[in-house]
C-alpha cells in the first residue's frame, strides 16, 4: 500500500485518532468495519552491539478508550519508567503482540538494512492476519499479503506504533541488561549497546566482544579517528 509523510512539529491530532482516520479510510470497507489496527517497529538499529528487536501490536479499536496507555507516544520520547508502565499497559490492551530478535552476527552476515527489513515483516507474519491494516514506521516493506502503510514518524503520529516501539525498545534494553554481567567491561547495562563514550572507551582498550556488530565502521577494525571529537 501507499505511505504517508511529513516532519514532526507536534501533533495535529493524538495519535489514536490518526489510527482511527487511517482505519476508516484505509480499512473498514474492504476488511468488513474491522477495527483492529497493527503497528510494527523496531528498536536498535542505530546501536554499536547488540541485537536488533523488531515487535508488532494490535490494537482493536471496538475496544477503545484504551486509559491504561494514556500518554503513548515514540518509545524515544519517554523515561524508561514510563516505558515500563506503558509496556504493561500494552500487554494489557493489545489482543496481539509479538517480537522477534535479529543477532549481531545475522546483521554482519545480511545487513543491517535486510535484517531491519525482513524482523519486520517476521514481527507482523506472527500476527497471522489477525488485524485490518498494519502500519509500519518509515519503511515500505513490500508485502502486499501483509496489507502494511508505511507513516514517516509513526512512531510519534500512530498509537499503534507507538506501542510497537515501546515494546521493542523494553524488550531490547532487558536483553542487553541480562547479557551485561557476561561482559561486564562494557557497561551494556548503562549504554545497552549505543555509542556512548563510555562504550567507546572500552571498546578503544578491549575491542569487540560477540555482541558487538563488527560490520560497523569503527567496531570491527578500530578507527580512532572516528571517536574522537
Amino acid at each position: 500500500m501507499g505511505g504517508a509523510g511529513g516532519r514532526r512539529k507536534g501533533r495535529a491530532c493524538d495519535p489514536f485518532r490518526f489510527d482511527r482516520s487511517l482505519l476508516a479510510g484505509n480499512a473498514g470497507g474492504s476488511r468488513g468495519g474491522d477495527l483492529r489496527l497493527a503497528g510494527a517497529d523496531e528498536a536498535g538499529r542505530g546501536s554499536l552491539a547488540g541485537p536488533l528487536v523488531a515487535a508488532a501490536v494490535v490494537l482493536d479499536y471496538s475496544a477503545a478508550p484504551f486509559r491504561a496507555l494514556a500518554g503513548l507516544t515514540d518509545s524515544k520520547l519517554l523515561t524508561p519508567g514510563a516505558r515500563e508502565l506503558l509496556h504493561l499497559g500494552i500487554l494489557r490492551s493489545a489482543t496481539r503482540v509479538s517480537w522477534v530478535a535479529r543477532s549481531p552476527s545475522t546483521i554482519d552476515r545480511a545487513g543491517l538494512h535486510r535484517c531491519n527489513l525482513e524482523a519486520l515483516a517476521c514481527a507482523l507474519e506472527s500476527l497471522r492476519g489477525e488485524y485490518a491494516l498494519a502500519v509500519v514506521d518509515a519503511y515500505d516493506l513490500q508485502r502486499p499479503e501483509l496489507r502494511t502503510y508505511s507513516v514517516i514518524d509513526g512512531d510519534y503520529k500512530s498509537a499503534a506504533v507507538a506501542a510497537a516501539s515501546v515494546v521493542a525498545k523494553v524488550v531490547r534494553d532487558r536483553l542487553m541488561r541480562a547479557m551485561s554481567p557476561l561482559y561486564p567491561e562494557y557497561g551494556f547495562d548503562e549504554h545497552v549497546g549505543y555509542g556512548t563514550d563510555r562504550h567507546r572507551e572500552a571498546l578503544r582498550r578491549l575491542g569487540p566482544c560477540v555482541l558487538h556488530r563488527t560490520s560497523f565502521q569503527g567496531v570491527g577494525t578500530p578507527q580512532l579517528e572516528l571517536w574522537e571529537e
